[in-house]
C-alpha cells in the first residue's frame, strides 16, 4: 500500500499566527462555482450547511473542486452535533464553523467529536476519503493536528462566555455573527446600528485577550478593512449568492442608464 502524507492545515495555522486570512461564504451548492472561486486568491471559503440547500452528499464535490485552489474549505455544520461531525470528518472536511456556541461545555464538546478516543469520541473508521482511504501515515494518531474549530459567538450569553470558551483546548478561532448577535440584543435585521458595531467591537476587544483568532463577516469593502485593521484576523468579505445577485442587478441598471 502506498503512504501518503497529509496536507497541512495552513488555515488553522495561520489562526494560530493570528495573519490576515481573507475568505467567501459559498451558498449556491454549485462546485462550478466553488472551482472558480477557489483559485482566485482567497485564504478560506466557507461552504454553509446551516442556513441553505446545501447537504452531505453535496459536501464532497465542493472539496474535490476547490482541490489545488489556495482556499481551505471551512464547513458551517447545521447544528453542534456529533453525528454531522463523524460524516464530514469521514469525507475529509478538516476545518469547522460551529454555530451559536454559548458555553465552554459546548465548546468543548465540539472539539471531542473531531477527536478520536482518548482525546475525543469521534468513531474511528479506517477506509474513508478522509484517510486517503487508508493511506495516510498515522492518520488516526495526527490528524487532529489538521482538524480546525472555530465557533461562532452569536448572542450576549455567547459574548460575555468569550473567555471561557476561547480557553477550551482545540478552539482556534472565535468568529462574531453579526446578524444573529443583533438578533439576540433585539434588533434582528438592524445589524448595521451603532449598538450593535458597539457589541462587536467589545466581543473582539474580548476575543484579542485571550489570544485566540477574531473573525467577522462583513461584506462592505471599507468596512472589512477597518475592522482587519481593529484587529480580527479572519473575515468574510462576500458571498458567492449575494454577489450573482448584486452585480446582476448593478449590470441591468448600468445598461438600462445608458439606453
Amino acid at each position: 500500500m502506498p503512504e501518503v502524507q497529509a496536507v497541512p492545515n495552513v488555515f488553522k495555522h495561520n489562526l494560530r499566527e493570528r495573519k490576515k486570512q481573507y475568505g467567501l461564504w459559498l451558498s449556491l451548492d454549485s462546485p462550478m462555482a466553488t472551482e472558480i472561486v477557489a483559485g482566485t486568491g482567497y485564504d478560506w471559503l466557507l461552504l454553509d450547511l446551516e442556513h441553505n440547500c446545501i447537504d452531505l452528499s453535496s459536501v464532497v464535490h465542493h472539496l474535490r473542486a476547490a482541490k489545488g485552489g489556495t482556499a481551505e474549505v471551512m464547513v458551517r455544520l447545521p447544528w453542534n452535533d456529533p453525528v454531522v461531525f463523524k460524516r464530514l470528518l469521514d469525507l475529509g472536511v478538516r476545518s469547522f464553523m460551529v454555530p451559536l456556541v454559548q458555553s465552554a461545555e459546548e465548546a468543548r464538546a465540539a472539539v471531542a467529536a473531531t477527536r478520536y478516543p482518548p482525546l475525543g469520541m469521534r468513531g474511528a473508521a479506517g477506509n474513508t476519503r478522509a484517510s486517503n482511504f487508508n493511506r495516510i501515515t498515522n492518520y488516526f494518531e495526527n490528524t487532529h493536528e489538521n482538524i480546525c474549530i472555530v465557533v461562532q459567538i452569536e448572542t450576549l450569553k455567547g459574548v460575555e462566555a468569550i473567555g471561557e470558551i476561547a480557553a477550551v483546548d482545540g478552539i482556534d478561532g472565535l468568529f462574531i455573527g453579526p446578524s444573529d448577535l443583533s438578533a439576540s440584543m433585539g434588533l434582528v435585521g438592524k445589524a448595521t446600528l451603532p449598538q450593535v458595531k458597539e457589541m462587536i467591537t467589545k466581543a473582539l476587544g474580548m476575543i484579542l485577550k485571550t489570544g485566540k483568532a477574531p473573525g467577522l463577516l462583513n461584506f462592505v469593502p471599507a468596512d472589512a478593512r477597518a475592522w482587519l485593521q481593529a484587529g480580527f484576523s479572519f473575515i468574510a468579505v462576500g458571498a458567492d449568492g449575494a454577489i450573482v445577485a448584486r452585480r446582476s442587478e448593478s449590470l441591468l441598471q448600468e445598461v438600462k442608464s445608458t439606453s
